[in-house]
């Protein structure tokens, strides 16, 4: 391709952005042929980013599509993205260091691994998105339609970035300039919150309960009759059941939109939140939170804040009232303040767990680290984001599994994240190159991925091997990683050390695993301590869920739990510090007001749409602790040795394609299971079964609703017993 044709494709491709923007106005009548330009525009901004001179910020105004949108598309043009703002070095493809070929890597008995010919903070807005993607996926409401999830999507391959080659990547390895994780000074101040059933109107503020007039359940309506009941000292209210953000769903074509709606429709005497003013510790965001599934509205009249937010990021209510809720949140407290006597429940589970373990930080004089965490440099943190992936969501379909399934067990992994934060990485990690992994001892290359490590490697598929894939491969579209499993299969990806030793050492057929590149870092322990006192308030809570007498401090007990759950699985999730996407409109003429490293994602010929992506100063960002504990997590999903039976566990010891799908840290399978379960975290629990056959899934709807079933039958038969 030539400059001409570049140019003449640039244009071709505004072409095709100008329809799109047709169609979409009258979307629910030719939503087939959006789909189809859709597709159009993919494949052409593919080839277009074949480009050697190729530039996601020409391409994505050209394609009507933010620059994360066309990255996700073809990665090379943009890996670094994240970092843009800070100026961070382009991130170019893959590199080996010259001279130097990729090592082979053997199993520690020195059987070498099967060979095969490769086939060929600018606002709180952000750091709110950041926490509802943190950790697990959280079920969706039902809704009309789900997409289906379907087995190793192949999609177009999406190349990952890479570290620069010589000197360029390692001035990477550096410490954060002015970014050190402290134990805070501080002391969180408390928020007066009540509970809202908006199904029933039922109000519940610490020992008062009554019920209120909600008119049409607008937004309006809400803020008008809480603020007539509750003192001006209540600023959050938990909404436990109703979701009134959907309820014109029916009337927009997707969910978001309807619950963009709702929060931006007119509050007559009340404004959208500033978080202005606010004392130190106020734990106040500015701005609503469009999520589709769990949005958070933020207004305020004067002087008074309120939000309201759903329960459904700290725990499912399963149809608890609002005074369960309620005693939830005091049991969770309390539970906690055993172990900091300076907790505060903040806005979420991930907020709260992030400031529960910055005080844990050491500060005894002398303490190694006592003087705070470095935070890692913009181009390392960019690069994790771009390459860490989280939980292993993945359905498989006929012909990969019977279309008649002659049974359905679902195993789910009990406080799974717990079990993979004894270690971590602390300080600024050491590059290993292909030339320098190649030059240790195979005693050395076997200490280095035990290291708390993430490795750039080439891999390449035992020959013969019949079961699940074991490495993320990245593709482009939603599900963003594939695990490959076809026999001899080659593909180049980045994977932490846990999951590398799994793939040279599982017990059916090592792979060829070529290290490419890494970084690893020195071992310690910076979340255990934190993760302990959170086992502890958990196993207490399920304790209590267990043996209490009285029905409603059971299932107050059993969410409570849930709820340490969260603060663990979207703490972790928060230390990822993903980029903040911000955006903003100027008129037509006054493009000057287009902030620098901004992109024009819409012009409508009066306003211009602008986006920008951005990671802002973080103390506590630390994506290297995320990724290690998703990277144990994936691993454990497949095999687990639970030492005191002396037994093995996860996928991998259960026949080849009797695995149905995995979601995050549960395995639904065909086959029969009589694992071990003592209650510990890492522990496989019988969750759900259907002992009669039925229906492959072929999408998350028809997935979920075999969960629910399997888990409501498993649940009969328990009683039965008892």
């Amino acid at each position: 391709m030539d400059t001409n044709a570049y140019n003449t494709g640039l244009t071709e491709l505004r072409g095709v952005r100008d329809d799109i923007k047709a169609v979409r106005r009258d979307l629910e009548k030719l939503q087939r042929e959006l789909q189809k330009l859709e597709a159009d525009r993919d494949k052409r901004v593919i080839a277009l980013g074949a480009y050697g001179k190729a530039k996601s910020d020409r391409i994505a105004p050209a394609a009507g599509m933010s620059i994360v949108e066309v990255t996700a598309l073809v990665a090379a043009l943009g890996p670094d993205v994240a970092a843009a703002a800070q100026s961070a070095p382009t991130v170019p493809s893959a590199e080996p260091v010259p001279g130097a070929p990729a090592p082979d890597l053997r199993r520690p008995d020195h059987e070498p691994a099967p060979t095969a010919a490769a086939p060929t903070e600018e606002d709180g807005k952000g750091e709110d998105i950041q926490e509802e993607q943190a950790g697990e996926p959280v079920a969706a409401p039902n809704q009309a339609a789900a997409p289906p999830v379907t087995a190793a999507p192949e999609g177009v391959s999406r190349e990952l970035p890479s570290i620069p080659v010589g000197e360029r990547g390692d001035a990477w390895m550096v410490a954060a300039k002015d970014l050190v994780s402290r134990r805070p000074t501080y002391t969180q101040q408390v928020w007066d919150t009540a509970f809202l059933d908006v199904e029933s109107g039922m109000l519940v503020h610490k020992g008062t309960t009554g019920r209120i007039d909600l008119g049409s359940r607008s937004a309006a309506d809400i803020l008008t009759a809480v603020a007539a009941v509750l003192p001006e000292s209540v600023e959050r209210i938990y909404i436990t059941a109703g979701d009134p953000w959907h309820r014109d769903a029916d009337r927009f074509p997707h969910l978001k939109d309807a619950v963009a709606d709702w929060l931006n429709a007119p509050v007559p005497g009340w404004a959208v939140a500033s978080g202005k003013g606010q004392a130190k510790g106020k734990d106040r965001l500015a701005g609503h939170l469009l999520h589709e599934r769990l949005p958070i509205g933020r207004w305020q009249h004067g002087s008074r804040h309120l939000e309201l937010c759903p329960i459904g990021a700290w725990f499912e209510p399963e149809g608890a009232d609002p005074v369960t809720v309620r005693d939830a949140f005091v049991l969770l407290w309390k539970a906690l303040h055993e172990h900091w006597s300076d907790v505060v429940l903040m806005g979420s589970p991930a907020r709260t767990g992030r400031d529960l373990w910055s005080r844990t930080i050491p500060t005894k004089t002398g303490a190694k680290w006592a003087d705070g965490y470095p935070v890692m440099s913009s181009e390392i943190r960019g690069l994790l984001h771009a390459t860490a992936g989280q939980g292993r969501t993945e359905l498989f379909l006929p012909p990969q599994v019977p279309e008649q399934l002659p049974q359905v067990t679902e195993l789910d992994r009990t406080f799974a994240y717990g079990k993979h934060t004894w270690i971590g990485a602390v300080g600024v990690p050491q590059r290993v190159s292909a030339a320098t992994f190649a030059s240790w001892s195979e005693k050395e290359q076997i200490n280095a991925l035990y290291r708390p490590s993430h490795w750039q490697i080439r891999v390449t598929v035992s020959d013969g091997w019949n079961h699940v894939g074991l490495l993320p491969a990245p593709v482009t579209g939603e599900a963003a990683w594939t695990y490959p499993n076809q026999p001899g299969r080659t593909f180049t990806t980045w994977a932490g050390g846990a999951e590398v030793n799994l793939a040279l050492r599982n017990h059916l057929a090592p792979w060829r695993i070529e290290i490419l590149d890494g970084l690893m870092w020195e071992s310690s322990s910076p979340l255990r301590e934190w993760a302990d006192k959170l086992k502890d308030a958990w196993n207490k809570l399920t304790t209590r869920a267990s043996m209490h007498a009285d029905e409603r401090e059971r299932t107050a007990s059993h969410l409570a739990a849930r709820a340490v759950r969260s603060i663990l699985l979207y703490g972790v999730g928060a230390f990822a510090q993903r980029p903040r996407i911000n955006t903003g409109t100027v008129p037509v003429g006054e493009e000057h007001r287009v902030p620098a490293g901004a992109v024009i994602i819409a012009n409508d010929g009066e306003t211009i749409t602008w986006e920008r992506t951005t990671f802002t100063p973080d103390p506590y960002a630390h994506p290297e602790w995320a990724a290690g504990v998703w990277s144990g997590a994936r691993a454990g999903l497949l095999s687990m040795r639970m030492r005191e039976d002396n037994v093995s566990v996860g996928a991998l010891h259960l026949p080849p394609n009797s695995i149905v799908a995995f979601r995050t840290d549960a395995i639904y399978t065909t086959a029969d299971v009589t694992w071990p379960y003592h209650g510990q975290p890492g522990d496989y629990l019988l969750k759900g079964h259907l002992p009669f056959p039925v229906t492959a899934p072929t999408t998350l709807t028809e997935l979920m609703t075999l969960k629910s079933l399997g888990r409501a039958h498993l649940a009969e038969q328990q009683e039965a017993i008892q």
